[in-house]
């Protein structure tokens, strides 16, 4: 790769037709991840268009396509279902010579690669950046890890669990006195692939104008670190360790889970007007006379009475009917939904986040919709989730590898263990 290519229409090599104009295609990404951060990344690049090329261990592929504790009809899990659409699926052996042959020949055309291995494992197997770089220099390079690529945890192997504690989002979650409690969705492998997709998007519109790619590193704990915003600024602010506060949150009161006569609902009277709104909607202007709730800092500091004090009034009604009555005077509020309920409630139905894609195995299977909408150039389903190495021998194909080449490959153990 000599460097000097300027722009998509230039490049070397057929590239897949553009579908409706999605922001990303004729973006070649190899996609060397396992598991969840990565392969979210990569997917969120398939669905604006690019081409991910999932590059996996022959016989087992993806680790996550045997997880999860129960089977469909065929191998995959559900959970590698939904992490990996808009793929094509090649398996290469990059501990063979001959596997790393074939590997090097997909970089040289290649746009961004990304990997998620330990650090250092890479430069082992000769496909770190340095070496991918003097190949084709305009190549963005991610590495996603537990730790990131330097300092002193860098070498732990890193998965969302550990990356929650050691970042001290775990020691804000859960009840005041209560046992550890982790987030109940992973953010920090969600977060960390959300920030390399930025990254990667970034690098990739600055490689456009000067020629040249970039390292990107990226970790589950900056990832949470990312996220402390309201509880490390307390913390810097006023010298207090931030602990665990259930539903209710840093910033104002009332604004939390109260209870209801048959369960649970949440609201937020988050300033002085809606607060004297919740008030009057509740008959209670007698707490707006109360100096422990006169302001913001009051309520938060008086917080345990305030809600107490407060669902004596709720605790005569049905939840539904609060959050409607609240709503229709401006106060936030909601329904505590289970995930059936949300993805197949009305306004989960109508922002199409159950997807349904025509796999070949499974038949027609259910996916997490686009969790944001393009008006112009909206994402698509173009590839079902692949199978272990579906499109190996068309890949390399593609990417220039006669079929005598493929086969002597073959024999060399490219493509096995």
């Amino acid at each position: 790769m000599d460097g000097t290519r300027t722009n998509d229409a230039e490049a070397v090599g057929p590239r897949p037709a553009r579908t409706n104009a999605l922001p990303l295609a004729g973006i070649r990404v190899l996609d060397v991840t396992q598991v969840m951060a990565g392969p979210f990344c990569t997917m969120l690049l398939g669905d604006l268009g690019a081409d991910v090329i999932k590059v996996e261990p022959p016989e087992t592929g993806d680790q996550t396509r045997g997880a999860m504790g129960f089977k469909l009809k065929g191998n995959d899990s559900m959970g590698f279902l939904n992490l990996n659409r808009n793929k094509r699926s090649i398996t290469l052996n990059l501990k063979n010579p001959a596997g790393r042959t074939a590997f090097l020949k997909l970089v040289e055309r290649a746009d961004i690669v990304v990997e998620n291995y330990r650090p250092g494992v890479v430069k082992k197997l000769g496909i770190d950046y340095d070496t991918l770089s003097a190949i084709n220099p305009r190549l963005v390079y991610a590495s996603i890890s537990g730790f990131g690529q330097t300092g002193p945890w860098a070498d732990r192997p890193g998965f969302d669990l550990m990356a929650q504690a050691m970042s001290g989002v775990m020691s804000v979650t859960g009840h005041p006195g209560g046992p550890p409690v982790k987030a109940g969705v992973p953010v920090a492998d969600i977060g960390c692939a959300l920030f390399a997709t930025y990254a990667i998007l970034s690098a990739y519109i600055g490689c456009r104008s000067t020629g040249r790619g970039q390292f990107i590193d990226a970790s589950l704990f900056e990832a949470a670190l990312a996220f402390s915003i309201w509880d490390i600024s307390e913390y810097w602010g006023t010298g207090r360790v931030p602990e665990p506060l259930g539903t209710a949150n840093r910033m104002s009161a009332p604004y939390q889970a109260v209870r209801a006569a048959d369960g649970y609902f949440v609201m937020g009277a988050t300033n002085q007007k809606l607060w004297r709104k919740l008030c009057q909607e509740l008959g209670r202007a007698e707490l707006l006379d109360d100096p422990r709730y006169a302001d913001i800092p009051s309520r938060l500091a008086n917080r345990a009475i305030l809600i107490a004090e407060l669902e004596t009034t709720f605790i005569t009604r049905p939840a539904e009917q609060w959050v409607a009555r609240l709503l229709a005077v401006g106060i936030p509020a909601g329904r505590m939904n289970s995930y059936p309920e949300a993805f197949e409630g009305v306004h989960g139905r109508h922002r199409q986040m159950r997807l349904e894609i025509d796999h070949p195995v499974e038949g027609k299977l259910p996916n997490i919709g686009f969790p944001v909408k393009l008006a112009g150039t909206p994402q698509q389903i173009r590839r079902h989730p692949p199978l272990l190495g579906e499109h190996t021998d068309e890949v390399l194909a593609e990417f220039g590898l006669e079929r005598d080449r493929l086969e002597e490959l073959r024999r060399q153990g490219a493509f096995t263990l």
